[in-house]
Order: C-alpha cells, then sequence, then structure tokens
C-alpha cells in the first residue's frame, strides 16, 4: 500500500496537538484543557487509522475482485484491525 500525502498530513496534524499539550503542560494549563486537548488527538489518531485501513480495504478488495477471488477475508481483517486499536 502507498501512503499517501493526505494519510502522513493527518499524523502530521496529530504531531502538532501532541506538541501543542507538551506546551500546555509545561505552561501549567488546567487539567481539564490538556485532558480536552489529549482527548482531540486521540480522536485525530482514531480518524487516521480508520482512513488508511479503509483505503486499504478498497485497494485489497478492488484487487481481489480483478482476479475474481473471495473478499470477505479482507473485510475481516480490516474489521479485526480497528478492533484490536480499541
Amino acid at each position: 500500500m502507498e501512503y499517501t500525502t493526505e494519510m502522513k498530513n493527518r499524523l502530521k496534524r496529530v504531531e502538532g496537538q501532541v506538541r501543542g499539550v507538551q506546551k500546555m503542560m509545561n505552561e501549567d494549563k488546567d487539567c481539564k484543557d490538556v485532558v480536552y486537548q489529549l482527548s482531540a488527538a486521540r480522536s485525530a489518531i482514531d480518524r487516521a487509522m480508520a482512513y488508511i485501513v479503509a483505503e486499504n480495504l478498497e485497494e485489497c478488495i478492488r484487487e481481489q475482485m480483478e482476479n475474481g477471488g473471495d473478499t470477505s477475508q479482507y473485510v475481516q481483517e480490516a474489521i479485526e484491525l480497528l478492533g484490536k486499536s480499541r
């Protein structure tokens, strides 16, 4: 699978969010604000992971259909990957 610029940019944004949280901690910001930003970063990671899995699943299914194969295995693997991420 080729990782697109969009995928990489999603992670760069998460990286920026985490740096922001570290800065907030260094500045002794309120706990609620820090936790809120950590939650936002975690949510962004979850969305990035789901996007990558979905793109990969689409690619695998397309290839498998072109070759006349069974696609159910790929769907199950994608579900398991997303389940493990929780």
